[in-house]
């Protein structure tokens, strides 16, 4: 149904006005904020594209075919000047920068919530989604930057992580964020974080209970759980603490767990980064190219191939549902073949007098 009236704002005006509905959203605890930063970077962005001083009502799905390949095409900042790993699922020549099949799929979804909008606030006439003639990238597998590491990929990573830490100098203003590296990895790998929540923490979230550090994650929905660290990544963590936070402190973010050498509180944006440079201290035979996301793919996928009550899987990840845990429920490499050496109705069966056949 058409509205009665259609006011003909500009792209520009539009997506100001939708942002400032999202953030509003995000105030009264309807939006997650997370969630809210994303619709609102996406809007801007599709807004640059589109041409901000164009009627929005004008746009039809010709010019959102248009925007849709340009930001394909848009260089993924957080992957700019990142190193080239080698492995399944590395990044080469011209396909380094662009986007991920991920995020074009996220900024698709951002762009069809702001016309829907639009056509329920009577700023379209109608909703030019329906007439976009291309069409989201087939799944057919898992995208290599999502899927899992293997433990031998998984490994590396935590071990140059620790590397970095433990060898982190004191002094230079350029390598100050050395034992901060490490523990992001160590975090992001062990507990499998949202990125947002990662970069969310404070350091009164993080306290002890009975000798063990406890981190009190503020997740979506409002919803927190208290996740128990390995002791490993809790001396890393300690060390951070003590020493390599306070190098960093300007005192412009008092709470902020992890901050920039600038002394701010560390960006989303900055965590790829992060990985980035820790992956070069990867033997080659082990790197592989991976994205925050994929790293909790990576907790996910370990933790239940080593036999972990989904449960708990499900509350260490923060999901409200078991259904949840299969999108984040990758193959292992061999791991079938170990599930039935090892089966648990053959793997010493029992005879009817006691004894046990081979």
């Amino acid at each position: 149904m058409r509205p009665p009236r259609v006011h003909r704002l500009t792209v520009a005006d539009a997506a100001d006005r939708y942002a400032d509905m999202v953030r509003a959203k995000a105030a009264t605890g309807a939006l997650a904020p997370g969630t809210a930063e994303v619709y609102v970077r996406d809007v801007l962005t599709f807004a640059a594209l589109a041409g901000a001083e164009r009627v929005l009502d004008d746009l039809d799905g010709a010019d959102v075919d248009g925007v849709l390949v340009r930001f394909a095409r848009k260089p993924d900042g957080r992957r700019a000047g990142g190193p080239a790993h080698t492995g399944t699922g590395a990044r080469t020549g011209a396909r380094a920068g662009v986007q991920s099949a991920a995020s074009q799929a996220r900024f698709r979804r951002s762009v069809s919530a702001f016309f829907r909008y639009a056509a329920t606030a009577g700023w379209v006439q109608l909703d030019p989604m329906a007439s976009v003639t291309l069409r989201p990238r087939e799944r057919g597998g898992l995208r290599a930057e999502r899927r899992a590491l293997t433990a031998e990929q998984a490994g590396g990573l935590l071990d140059a992580a620790r590397e970095l830490a433990a060898a982190a100098p004191r002094g230079r203003a350029d390598q100050r964020t050395q034992l901060r590296d490490g523990l992001i990895v160590l975090l992001l790998v062990s507990v499998g974080p949202r990125v947002s929540e990662l970069t969310r923490a404070n350091v009164e979230d993080f306290f002890v209970n009975a000798g063990v550090r406890y981190w009190r994650i503020f997740g979506k929905g409002g919803r927190t759980r208290d996740v128990p660290l390995p002791g490993a990544v809790a001396e890393v963590l300690d060390a951070y603490l003590a020493s390599g936070r306070r190098e960093l402190d300007r005192g412009v973010e008092g709470k902020a767990l992890l901050l920039s050498w600038r002394g701010r509180r560390l960006a989303r944006g900055d965590v790829q980064g992060v990985i980035d440079r820790v992956l070069e201290r990867v033997e080659p035979g082990r790197r592989r190219g991976v994205t925050p996301h994929g790293l909790r793919h990576t907790t996910a996928t370990h933790l239940l191939a080593a036999a972990t009550d989904m449960d708990a899987v499900r509350r260490v990840l923060g999901h409200a549902d078991l259904s949840t845990l299969g999108r984040y429920r990758d193959e292992l490499p061999g791991e079938l073949e170990a599930a039935m050496r090892v089966h648990p109705l053959l793997t010493g069966r029992r005879t009817g007098n006691g004894g046990t056949r081979d």
